[in-house]
């Protein structure tokens, strides 16, 4: 159905959507990470799972521990990004006030019977360990410990806190837990905790530096890489300008009648050259529609992957719950112009007619995917009660996102696109018959071709791999977004540089289907990264089961594929320019 122009109905929710995504504005002490003297501070509890996987977590209430005796608050999700990353905040019944030491007091009791017991054996034989926040700042602690022989399990009743702060702002939190107790059934455990402030030297901005770990991520294996990847940067570089030169001069040669070429030039002559294809090479790719869709989508990814990243770069988002899913998916929603106009353009100059289905395509190709992952995850997640479990609000929150911001934006773009940049300005003219491609050496043929594009891009960027991988799937909090700019610029670099010369020899062997060779072989570094993961998961942790392992694949799918399309994208886009350009150069008879 088309949107009726002015409808204010549609446009509020569209604002409406939009600033869901914002982060929130400051309303309240915690939002302010202000405090009056004996103010509350309030103690959230998050979530609690095991060690080894941190993305599978469970409501930190589902483990039979009680609650403080003072009066419940309700938290709700500032931000969507929270809500889909599984942020449950439930409020922890403790007393605490700025600057008001608490003494050792019990604050609950646990009437422990079999079943309670049971639960706690299983946290504590899992190596759970529990989540909680005091004005946004993490806290860890474990929930138990089992003796050496691993028939007795202890559990830790003492919560232990230390908050420094700095003027009115909170600026560090210490947990300690203490007060271990056998798990007896059929008897009461008290539940206890104590509060101790202390005056630090920390700033309100850097309060976060505890969190990070500069000997992981600013490693001297993290400089090499870059190193290397910069230096086959300037190989891959010098590699295509070498091309680049050599092509035009032998056109130079060709129209000014020298007589004098070396050996590679005869070799690659005229006779059965790139030139031989002239009028072939600007012919629409096999199933434009989808490949439309495709660049489309791989330029709007590539769009959002550098504005996110220099957002980050400035904002420092890791200080905030939930921010950088929830900038992303602003940002997407954003640039779905993007999308609209490179994929429309594409498909008006390949002579496309159905524009409107290949809009509805380009614009629900990656919500459709993602959306399609999650919800499917959210099954196995709500099976076992995790936290994980997207609720159905949510569900339809990112619903109304792409019908009411995303399709809108992205017909504008489509309109935009068809409009400026649609008419087809090739500079050879397109034959009526196809030529016959002719037969060539098996290292040749575009599949192989296809194999062999994503291994130098993946090469670039293996090593940034594992730092990303263990920030997600570890705990590390990912803050050098500097290096992942470095390593998205010289990825594009080697990616355009790789598919320029795979497109190269495959012109010279007279075969003119370019355009999809170029966006897979670039779109192959999707299936080495892909394979990587697999190294990861088998070698570098520790998860186990049904829903780790669908949740760690399910997810790892969508960042391969999604990086594979931005990838082609890329490769296809520089091909693009340089079979335009060294065909102008050509002087057709």
């Amino acid at each position: 159905m088309r949107p009726r122009p002015g409808a204010p109905g549609v446009a509020a929710a569209a604002a409406l959507l939009l600033l869901l995504l914002l982060p929130p504005r400051a309303r309240a002490d915690e939002h302010e990470h202000t405090y009056q003297d004996k103010e509350e501070v309030v103690l959230w509890m998050n979530t609690v799972g095991p060690y080894h996987n941190r993305q599978e977590t469970y409501k930190y209430f589902s483990l039979p521990f009680c609650v403080g005796s003072k009066k419940s608050i309700s938290h709700y999700h500032e931000t969507l990004g929270e809500a889909l990353q599984g942020v449950e905040l439930e409020f922890s019944g403790l007393d605490i006030k700025f600057k008001d030491d608490v003494m050792p007091a019990t604050y609950c009791e646990i009437d422990l019977d079999k079943e309670k017991r049971d639960a706690f054996v299983y946290a504590i034989k899992n190596h759970y360990w529990y989540q909680m926040y005091i004005d946004d700042l993490p806290i860890w602690g474990i929930v138990g410990e089992a003796d050496e022989n691993g028939e007795d399990y202890y559990l830790w009743t003492y919560k232990k806190l230390e908050i420094g702060f700095n003027g009115n702002r909170i600026v560090d939190v210490n947990l300690t837990s203490e007060g271990k107790v056998k798990l007896v059934p059929n008897t009461k455990i008290q539940m206890s905790y104590s509060v101790k402030w202390k005056k630090s030297d920390v700033k309100f901005e850097d309060r976060f530096d505890k969190y990070l770990d500069p000997s992981f991520f600013q490693h001297r294996i993290h400089w090499f890489s870059i190193f290397n990847s910069f230096m086959m940067v300037i190989f891959l570089v010098g590699l295509v300008s070498m091309i680049l030169m050599r092509t035009l001069r032998k056109d130079y040669a060709r129209y000014s009648k020298e007589e004098e070429m070396d050996d590679m030039d005869r070799d690659l002559g005229d006779e059965y050259g790139w030139k031989q294809v002239h009028g072939d090479v600007f012919r629409p790719s096999s199933h434009p529609l989808i490949f439309s869709s495709l660049i489309g989508s791989g330029c709007q990814i590539f769009a959002v992957s550098l504005i996110v990243i220099i957002v980050a770069m400035i904002e420092d988002l890791y200080t905030e719950r939930g921010s950088m899913l929830s900038t992303a998916i602003f940002v997407y929603a954003a640039t779905s112009p993007v999308n609209g106009y490179f994929g429309g353009s594409l498909y008006a100059r390949q002579g496309g007619r159905r524009w409107i289905k290949q809009m509805f395509i380009g614009a629900f190709l990656i919500p459709a995917m993602v959306c399609g992952t999650a919800f499917f995850i959210n099954f196995i997640a709500i099976y076992y009660h995790a936290s994980r479990a997207i609720p159905f609000g949510t569900m339809v929150a990112v619903c109304c996102i792409c019908f009411f911001v995303i399709l809108p934006l992205n017909l504008v773009g489509t309109i935009l696109g068809r409009n400026l940049s649609g008419q087809p300005n090739f500079p050879c003219r397109v034959n009526a018959v196809p030529r016959p491609i002719p037969e060539k050496k098996w290292f040749m043929e575009p599949a192989v071709i296809v194999c062999l594009g994503g291994i130098l891009p993946f090469g670039s960027i293996f090593i940034e791999m594992y730092f990303i991988f263990t920030s997600f799937w570890a705990y590390k909090i990912y803050y050098v977004y500097g290096f992942m700019m470095l390593v998205l610029v010289i990825l594009c670099i080697v990616t355009v540089c790789v598919t320029i010369v795979c497109t190269y020899f495959l012109l010279n062997a007279e075969d003119y289907r370019w355009q999809w060779t170029s966006f897979l072989s670039a779109a192959s570094t999707a299936i080495y990264v892909y394979m990587y993961s697999f190294y990861y998961y088998f070698f570098k942790t520790k998860m186990y089961g049904l829903f780790q392992t669908s949740f760690y694949f399910g997810y790892m799918a969508v960042f391969s594929t999604a990086l594979g399309i931005m990838c082609g994208a890329i490769g296809y886009m520089g091909t693009s320019a340089f079979v335009r350009k060294i065909y102008t150069n050509v002087k057709i008879d």
